[in-house]
C-alpha cells in the first residue's frame, strides 16, 4: 500500500538525521510514540511531539524509559504502528520489555541513537557499542532485525524500511543510528506519498472463533494479528504460550514456540541482506564498516586504492542478521578484512566467525575506537595497507 500523505512532508530539505528519523516514521504510519528525553535521541520526540497533532497522532511522555517501553506495546494492540526512541541508558532499562516484545511478537521500532558508554558516559558523542546489546541484551533466545543508517537521508529511508520489516516479521526492528549522524545536516529528498512504499499489519480475516492470536503454518511461520475493540479474544503473555497466547508452561510447548520465533527470521537471512559493496570483486582487502564510520573508511580506502591496493568496502545497511553469506563468499578470495567501529570489537566478532566457518585462512584486523569521535581515516589506512601486505 501507499502511504498516508497526511504524513509525508514531501519535498527537498535540509534536516539533520533526527529530525529525517521522525519524518520518516510518519511517512511509514507511526501515529503513536512513547519516550522519554535522552541525549542524543531526543529531537526525533520534539519533532514528533510537534507534528504529530496534524496527522491524528499521539506522542506520551513517560516517567522513564521502562515506562515508554511497555506503553509502544499497548498501543500496538490497539491497532497503531509505533516507535519508541532512546540512547545507551535507557536502552539498558528496556531490555526486559524488549524480551516482551519478541515473545509476545509486537510490531514495533526502537531507535537508538548511540552515545559513548558505558553508563553515562559520554552523552553528547558518538559511539557504536550498542550492537550487542539489542541482539543479545535481553534473555532467552529470540532474533531481532537492526539497520544502521549512515546519512540523515538514510535516516529517513530506512525508518520507513525499519517499519515495514516490523510488521512482515512481527518483531521489534532497531534502527541504530549514532550521534554523529543523528545530529548531522544534510540535504534529505522526500518523494512524494504514492511514491512510498508502505507494509500493512497482517491483519486476520478469519472469524473471532476461528482466529488463534499465534496461530501459524508450517510454511507461515508469522500469525495474523487484531486488535482490541474487534470482538476477538485476546490473551497475551511473557509466558511460554500456546497458539492461543494463554500461558503453556511445559516442555513441549517451549519446543514449539522459541524454535519458530528464530526461524521465521533465520528461514528469511538471505532475503534479509542489505549490503552496499564498492569494489570487493578481487579485492585483496575488504573494509567492513556501518554507519558513521563507513563515512570515514571510504576516505581510507580511497587513500590506499590511491596507492595502488586493491581494497574493498562491504557496508552494512541490515547488521541484524549479521550477512554471513555475504563475508563466506568474499572470503574465498580476500586476503584480509579490516573492520572499523566506534567500539572495542563487536561486529568484527560477527566477521571472524563467519570466516571461521569458510574453512579460508583470511586475516581478520580489529580496528577498535572508544567512542567520543570518529576514527582518523589514516588509523584505518595503516591497517589496510599493513594487512595488504
Amino acid at each position: 500500500m501507499k502511504a498516508d500523505p497526511k504524513g509525508v512532508l514531501t519535498g527537498v530539505h535540509f534536516i539533520d538525521g533526527d529530525h529525517a528519523a521522525c519524518e520518516g516514521a510518519l511517512a511509514a504510519g507511526c501515529r503513536f510514540v512513547a519516550g522519554y528525553p535522552i541525549t542524543p535521541s531526543t529531537e526525533i520526540v520534539e519533532r514528533f511531539a510537534a507534528r504529530i497533532p496534524k496527522v491524528g497522532g499521539v506522542f506520551i511522555q513517560m516517567e522513564d524509559e521502562l515506562a515508554a517501553s511497555i506503553a509502544i506495546q499497548g498501543a500496538v494492540w490497539g491497532g497503531k504502528k509505533v516507535m519508541n526512541v532512546t540512547s545507551g541508558p535507557g536502552l539498558s532499562l528496556m531490555m526486559e520489555h524488549l524480551g516482551y516484545a519478541a515473545m509476545t511478537e509486537t510490531p514495533s521500532v526502537w531507535v537508538d541513537v548511540q552515545r559513548g558508554g558505558p553508563s553515562t558516559g559520554l552523552p553528547t558523542l558518538p559511539a557504536q557499542a550498542d550492537m550487542m546489546q539489542v541482539k543479545w541484551g535481553s534473555h532467552g533466545d529470540y532474533e531481532i532485525i537492526a539497520l544502521s543508517p549512515n546519512s540523515p537521508q538514510e535516516c529517513f529511508d530506512l525508518m520507513i524500511k525499519a517499519f515495514n520489516l516490523s510488521e512482515e516479521y512481527r518483531c521489534p526492528v532497531f534502527l541504530m543510528m549514532d550521534e554523529v549522524v543523528g545530529h548531522m545536516t544534510e540535504r534529505v529528498a522526500i518523494p512524494p506519498a504514492d511514491q512510498i512504499e508502505v507494509t500493512e499489519r497482517k491483519w486476520t480475516k478469519k472469524k473471532p472463533g476461528d482466529y488463534k492470536t499465534y496461530g501459524t503454518t508450517p510454511e507461515d511461520l508469522v500469525p495474523e494479528m487484531i486488535k482490541a475493540g474487534d470482538g476477538y479474544r485476546i490473551h497475551m503473555t511473557g509466558l511460554t504460550h500456546d497458539d492461543r497466547g494463554y500461558p503453556a508452561m511445559d516442555v513441549p510447548n517451549q519446543g514449539k514456540l522459541i524454535p519458530r520465533l528464530l526461524d521465521k527470521i533465520r528461514r528469511n537471512a538471505d532475503k534479509l541482506v542489505d549490503v552496499r559493496m564498492d569494489g570487493c570483486e578481487g579485492a585483496d582487502v575488504i573494509v567492513v564498516s556501518f554507519g558513521i564510520t563507513s563515512r570515514v573508511a571510504s576516505a581510507a580506502i580511497d587513500a590506499a586504492r590511491a596507492k595502488g591496493v586493491k581494497v574493498g568496502h562491504l557496508r552494512l545497511v541490515i547488521c541484524w542478521p549479521f550477512p554471513g553469506a555475504v563475508i563466506r563468499k568474499l572470503a574465498a578470495t580476500a586476503k584480509a578484512f579490516v573492520v572499523p567501529e566506534l567500539n572495542m570489537g563487536q561486529m568484527v566478532q560477527e566477521v571472524r566467525g563467519a570466516v571461521a566457518e569458510s574453512e579460508h585462512r583470511v586475516k581478520v584486523v580489529s580496528v577498535p575506537h572508544p567512542g567520543g569521535t570518529v576514527h582518523e581515516p589514516d588509523v584505518i589506512l595503516e591497517q589496510i595497507l599493513e594487512a595488504a601486505r
